[in-house]
């Protein structure tokens, strides 16, 4: 392979910035996709931008936007975008409208939009407009950027992660169920990173009543003041045990919670008490969606329909999607996860493992039926390893 030429160490270099660019939009954009500009011209940075929140301005627009504050005319000048711009009308005017008019002559793409309002439309626009493009410049980092935007757009469900922290003999809490704390405090401030980054979060009725949580998050920047933005609680409760004292109730006037319950399942008398219940919840201002019970036959791998089934997390996933809700983090219990699994919706997983054993009978991170043989096995493929201390977070995607 022929040594990198000084002008393709400049592409890679600006390319790589805008990257970093795109990365502070993060918990903000969603459903949209992180997305950073920078433009250049006889070699000089002369503005740089990036997709700052929902509805806000798009990468490429910010960018031009900080030419004219700097000055600068961007009049044959290069645009790197970590994305493909668009070319369709949405909360914004289309971007290629945008570049086709500052008089830019050279646009760098990093990934394609797999939008099919956007998909080559956006690159074709420019070249049908005299500039000239590049597709698939560090595409492989540019698509780290949206893995969450990608899924979404193809598959209207949410991307789904699996998050917890275990011992190094797979413990998730000892035999008495006391799980505060296996992690040290750097691994959990940086599960607030990772709740900032995902639209939801999503926990089974079991984990509240155990340890009564927020699942907020708290999310700070070096001068303590809070920056990130509180995902969605969704709580798996199919008959409504939630405590009207839990802290996920007292606080869902602040943080927007959605209670999901079967549809089915009760007898009359349970029934009434579900009512009741609903309606108090409702009146707290939670959400109470209803949605299929389904129990996963372990025999016949098919679904049947029991006295006390369990939320249909397929369905779940597709309504949530329906809502404009694009990803997931499941910080639930082993029941949870193993349904998850079991459903085929798990896209992710973040383990972190603390330097400790706890032995005896502690639950491991995934419960259930388990399967019968390791050829059953749920496999995903290692993505990334860090360190937090002595603590380590292994990054898996799915296969």
């Amino acid at each position: 392979m022929l040594p990198a030429s000084d002008s393709q160490k400049d592409d890679i270099a600006f390319m790589r910035r805008a990257i970093e660019l795109a990365k502070g939009g993060e918990g903000k954009t969603n459903p949209n996709p992180l997305v950073g500009a920078v433009i250049v011209k006889d070699g000089r940075l002369i503005g740089e931008g990036f997709h700052r929140a929902y509805g806000e301005l798009h990468a490429e627009r910010d960018a031009l936007k900080n030419c004219a504050e700097r000055g600068e005319n961007p009049q044959g000048a290069t645009i790197y975008v970590t994305l493909e711009p668009c070319c369709h009308f949405g909360k914004q005017p289309p971007c290629t409208y945008a570049l086709v008019e500052s008089g830019i002559s050279r646009v760098v793409v990093g990934s394609r939009d797999p939008n099919p309002l956007v998909h080559g439309k956006g690159n074709a626009y420019l070249r049908e407009h005299g500039i000239s493009v590049e597709e698939d410049f560090l595409r492989d980092e540019c698509d780290c950027l949206n893995p969450i935007f990608f899924h979404y757009i193809s598959t209207k469900t949410p991307f789904l992660a699996l998050k917890y922290a275990m011992t190094l003999d797979g413990k998730i809490a000892t035999k008495t169920g006391e799980s505060k704390w296996i992690t040290n405090e750097d691994s959990r401030n940086y599960v607030h990173v990772l709740r900032n980054r995902y639209a939801g979060i999503l926990a089974g009725i079991g984990t509240v009543l155990a340890d009564d949580p927020m699942l907020n998050c708290r999310l700070t920047n070096e001068k303590g003041e809070a920056v990130g933005r509180n995902p969605v609680r969704i709580i798996c409760d199919s008959d409504l045990k939630i405590p009207l004292l839990s802290k996920i109730v007292k606080t869902a006037g602040e943080i927007p919670t959605i209670i999901v319950s079967c549809k089915d399942g009760r007898s009359e008398d349970d029934e009434k008490i579900y009512i009741e219940k609903k309606a108090v919840l409702e009146s707290s201002g939670l959400q109470v969606l209803e949605v299929p019970g389904v129990n996963l036959s372990e025999e016949s791998g098919a679904r049947e329909k029991k006295p006390k089934p369990q939320v249909d997390l397929p369905s779940l996933m597709k309504i949530l999607g329906e809502k404009g809700i694009d990803s997931l983090l499941v910080e639930g219990g082993s029941e949870i996860h193993y349904s998850a699994l079991k459903s085929g919706i798990v896209n992710k997983i973040y383990a972190f493992v603390a330097p400790k054993f706890f032995g005896g009978a502690g639950k491991s991170p995934v419960g259930g039926e388990g399967v019968n043989l390791p050829s059953e096995a749920f496999n995903f493929q290692l993505e990334k390893i860090s360190r937090f201390g002595d603590d380590v977070l292994l990054e898996y995607k799915k296969i």
